[in-house]
């Protein structure tokens, strides 16, 4: 492999001087196209993350994600890295596996690799977060929850929980259970559950229960065996698309047909809740743009310009068999 040696001797300056035109520093414009043309001819590619650990001012991003096996985190990844190319910057992925502390390890990790900024796919946003961010001295963003002291990129949770509700009630449906999250998660297991109840405030002889899952297999079919048997709603309106389609597999376990005996509805608009049968009706979040979007945010607090503290994703309510007309 062509090392900056190599490149150094083929255009007869010193290695610091290679070094020097690799990290944007003063060279002269002879010297700077000889470098260039010898770059060119011998294919060198620099590593940028030895590059950038060297170098004042780094081009890496630390981005930390609770769950790699998660649709929403990955189509989030994606619109990050693909965001962070189009402006020379690399992504470095950490792994918190749902773990508050080692969360916030993850974040005294990427501040010791001299990242310029971190990304936070948060969950929950603690006071030990809010202290660690306070003191790490570089750009941190939170994506999916938000903080009033934290620059926060999210979904717009509140209004498509209200969107669905809207919808439900459209459809003639009176007796329905809403099946959320620990509300620790702020933005599934508040403001979901928020804006559904501020959509059914207006509708006549409504019958509403609120119950809350941890989300593993076992205890959501537990749960659904809970509702069916104290409630028996018309609609299951689910917190998570994966929420919906634990929900699915528990109510046929049972005999049940969706949506002839029961409609289901979830949020985030996985792929999945397409390819099944039924569809599911869900609150879809356009999860990479939403990356493209916080990688723009993230370069913007890294340069200083004023970049609003709290900024918006969108969504769109898609409209499956799942849910039946009363």
């Amino acid at each position: 492999m062509t090392t900056i040696g190599d490149i150094a001797k083929l255009a007869g300056v010193a290695k610091s001087t290679v070094s020097r035109y690799l990290n944007d520093g003063s060279v002269s414009e002879a010297t700077k196209r000889k470098i260039q043309h010898i770059i060119k001819e011998t294919g060198y590619m620099p590593n940028a993350f030895a590059q950038s650990l060297k170098a004042k001012k780094t081009n890496i991003i630390g981005t930390i994600v609770p769950r790699l096996d998660s649709y929403a985190s990955s189509r989030t990844l994606i619109g990050i890295d693909e965001e962070l190319k189009t402006m020379n910057y690399q992504m470095l992925i950490s792994h918190s596996n749902l773990d508050l502390e080692r969360e916030i390890e993850n974040i005294h990790s990427l501040v010791r690799q001299k990242v310029a900024g971190i990304i936070l796919l948060a969950t929950e946003i603690t006071e030990h977060h809010l202290a660690i961010i306070k003191q790490v001295g570089i750009p941190v963003l939170i994506v999916g929850q938000q903080h009033k002291e934290i620059p926060s990129l999210i979904h717009n949770d509140y209004e498509a929980a209200y969107e669905v509700g809207k919808y439900v009630i459209s459809q003639g449906h009176k007796k329905i259970a809403f099946l959320g999250v620990n509300e620790k998660n702020v933005a599934i297991g508040i403001e979901r559950k928020d804006g559904f109840k501020k959509s059914i405030e207006d509708g006549e002889g409504m019958d509403v229960k609120f119950f809350e899952t941890n989300r593993n297999s076992s205890e959501s079919f537990s749960i659904v065996s809970e509702i069916m048997d104290t409630f028996s709603p018309s609609i299951i309106v689910c917190a998570t698309d994966n929420l919906a389609i634990k929900t699915m597999k528990a109510v046929y376990s049972r005999g049940i047909s969706i949506p002839n005996d029961l409609s289901i509805t979830g949020f985030g608009g996985y792929e999945m809740t397409e390819m099944i049968h039924p569809g599911i009706t869900t609150a879809k979040f356009f999860y990479k743009d939403a990356g493209n979007l916080a990688a723009r945010k993230m370069l913007s607090l890294i340069r200083g310009e004023d970049t609003p503290m709290k900024t918006v994703s969108g969504f769109e309510i898609i409209y499956r068999e799942s849910v039946r007309k009363i």
